[in-house]
């Protein structure tokens, strides 16, 4: 077993700053106007980054790692940590789950990818969560409570993440799940060595200490009614989730020994299923469909198998594999197939490459055409071919490619292809495509008081399904207090809020109504201010990229197993940052669309009409101003903001 890094050798940045042809900067009298021909002056205009923008939790990911690098301060008494865990989890109460499974979308979005590398917001989260568990961190209880009551129909990440936002709004709220505990697919779909129990336990355990109740073994639509619900609670919300695997549509799939990702991951983490067969094949190319590998390829195999050891009786809930059969467990030869080359396949590419170092053979671009079954019934062989799979018109077209066809021996088939959400009880809710239709609020069509959220209403990521019930609480908060509906932002994220900051300096606050120009007396704002962080996400194109110097990603340690390490070796494998690693990777943040002190505009202000803001009226996104008395409007302090928050527009 090796713990490993990656290492990256520093390479020149890849940008330009100039065109070829260039040899020299234009002379500073082509740069700057004459102050009786200028009208356009600076502007300090806050925008969403595209980490945020990226973020299907909302997260406020440029304000906490502002937090971890020590621009902006925490308020006396608190800690850094403490004080950046806390303004994540205003959007995801499960920065510890997020910070290991989340594929990270925010990080492909990442402007300094433009400079070397992303940024590494997973790790730092993962690093954050770690710390709220290690010192017994918990949330703030509601400084009030309301008689109000909402049902929460699923403990998953999306029923855990309204119940969450509710109960900070005062509200009561009652979560029924059909399982014996909480986590949904965080528990029961993702294997332990990915999600650790303890750390799914302490941040569920959070959630409750709000005073959320929960109650278990309880199925809407066959237990209890949605009806009775209704009659019982102020509100509603579904987060059924999509816990029904998809059968593989090929002939001879009614295998009995032909299954689904959903019961075989399920059949694992109830402690059900103990070995596989000696030969294993996954369909799919997803993350699902890793996790199964990387199950299958730890289990392992058993010899002289019994009837009643068979997998699919322990995967259909039959039997429970006798703990007795670990000691003669042998390896497996796991074979993963997806329609898509190696390379376009959806699951994260580092999961990819460490299913490949532990021996599981992947073989992208094939499509399943049939199950091959002997006399008995059982299937014996996936049989396979070439394919050619491209998206048109957002429909996937998949085309077999005749005469390539073979049979991959098969103990055991597993369909990874996709998951569908169980409506037995709950049939009048099915929008007749599988799902539940709702608003953008996510209020069911038709029906007031009634939220959904997660993979109800979209199969995605763990992180989509915390951002619904984000959304979603917020709906049902207005519900509750007879208000209308808003309509969402355009860029619905979690902003940085400036007044908060001004509160926590002990200073004055007016209110101030966007746009907010001419605020050059207000206690609200600086000169000029506007707040677009709920319509604008900022490109690299307009920073000054030419401030940032390379340097490399501090990646978390990932502990690499051979195949043979990998037989029952049930260990995590991500190794969290240490805290200054946490803090060199947050000062890599370009902290694009909002002022990182730099001092640039300052400094290279040609009028000496830049200056900073007295310190005892300084916070963080008030800490430059402008005397426009003296700005001749030349834009050098635009050219030079790291950021793009000085923007050039006044007199427009």
């Amino acid at each position: 077993m090796s713990s490993t890094t990656d290492t990256v050798k520093a390479q020149p940045l890849n940008f330009r700053r100039y065109k070829d042809g260039d040899a020299k900067p234009l002379p500073w009298q082509q740069e700057i106007f004459d102050g009786e021909h200028s009208h356009k002056c600076p502007t300090y205009v806050q925008s969403t980054p595209p980490c945020q923008g990226a973020c299907p939790s909302g997260e406020d990911i440029r304000s906490y790692l502002n937090i971890v690098r020590g621009i902006e301060k925490p308020p006396a008494g608190t800690t850094w940590q403490e004080y950046a865990w806390r303004r994540l989890t205003e959007a995801n109460p499960l920065p510890s789950v997020m910070g290991r499974v989340c594929p990270a979308p925010c990080e492909s979005g990442c402007n300094r990818n433009e400079v070397e590398d992303f940024v590494g917001i997973n790790s730092v989260e993962h690093f954050l969560g770690e710390y709220a568990i290690e010192h017994k961190l918990g949330f703030n209880k509601p400084a009030a409570r309301s008689s109000k009551t909402v049902a929460v129909i699923g403990g998953g990440p999306a029923g855990l993440s309204v119940a969450y936002q509710l109960a900070r709004k005062g509200h009561a709220v009652t979560i029924f799940d059909e399982r014996a505990e909480l986590g949904g697919m965080m528990r029961y779909g993702i294997p332990g060595f990915r999600t650790p129990r303890a750390v799914l336990d302490a941040e569920i355990q959070r959630i409750l200490d709000l005073g959320v109740v929960a109650q278990m073994n309880c199925r809407i639509g066959t237990d209890i009614t949605l009806e009775q619900i209704r009659a019982q609670f102020d509100a509603v919300f579904l987060g059924l989730g999509a816990q029904s695997g998809r059968p593989l549509p090929v002939e001879g799939a009614e295998a009995p020994n032909c299954v689904t990702a959903t019961s075989f991951l399920m059949a694992f983490n109830d402690g059900r299923m103990r070995h596989v067969g000696k030969r294993v094949v996954v369909v799919g190319g997803g993350d699902t469909s890793i996790d199964v590998a990387t199950v299958a390829r730890r289990l392992g195999h058993i010899d002289q198998i019994h009837e009643s050891d068979r997998p699919e009786n322990a995967i259909a809930g039959y039997a429970a594999h006798d703990a007795a059969s670990l000691s003669r467990r042998q390896g497996a030869e796991v074979t993963l197939t997806s329609i898509f080359d190696i390379e376009k396949m959806q699951a994260s590419k580092n999961e990819v490459e460490h299913a490949l170092a532990e021996g599981i053979v992947v073989r992208g671009g094939m499509a399943p055409v049939a199950v091959i079954r002997d006399a008995g019934g059982r299937a014996t062989a996936l049989r396979i071919a070439r394919c050619e799979a491209k998206m048109i018109g957002g429909r996937l077209d998949v085309k077999v490619i005749p005469g390539t066809e073979e049979d991959i021996e098969a103990d055991l088939v597993v369909s990874a292809i996709g998951q569908a959400v169980d409506f037995t009880g709950l049939e009048t809710l099915n929008n007749g495509k599988g799902g539940i239709s709702s608003d953008k609020n996510y209020q069911v069509q038709g029906q007031p008081g009634i939220f959904v959220g997660g993979d109800v209403v979209r199969p995605h990521l763990l992180t989509t399904a915390i951002g619904h019930g984000a959304i979603a609480a917020e709906g049902i908060d207005r519900h509750l207090r007879s208000e209308a509906l808003d309509k969402r932002p355009k860029i619905d994220v979690h902003g940085f809020d400036l007044m908060r900051k001004m509160v926590e300096k002990g200073l004055k606050v007016t209110q101030i109504d966007e746009p907010t120009w001419g605020t050059d007396s207000s206690t609200g704002a600086i000169h000029n201010y506007d707040n677009r962080s709920d319509r604008y996400v900022i490109p690299h194109n307009e920073l000054f990229l030419g401030h940032f110097n390379y340097t490399p990603r501090n990646r978390r340690k990932v502990v690499t197993l051979t195949a043979a390490e990998a037989l029952s070796n049930f260990e995590e494998r991500l190794i969290p940052l240490l805290e200054a690693q946490a803090q060199a990777e947050a000062k890599r943040c370009m902290s694009c669309g909002q002022c990182f002190e730099c001092d640039n505009c300052v400094v290279y202000c040609p009028q000496t009409a830049v200056f900073k803001v007295p310190k005892a009226k300084a916070t963080t996104g008030r800490y430059v101003d402008t005397d426009y008395t003296k700005c001749i409007g030349c834009h050098i302090c635009k050219d030079v903001c790291p950021t793009g928050y000085i923007q050039m527009g006044l007199g427009e």
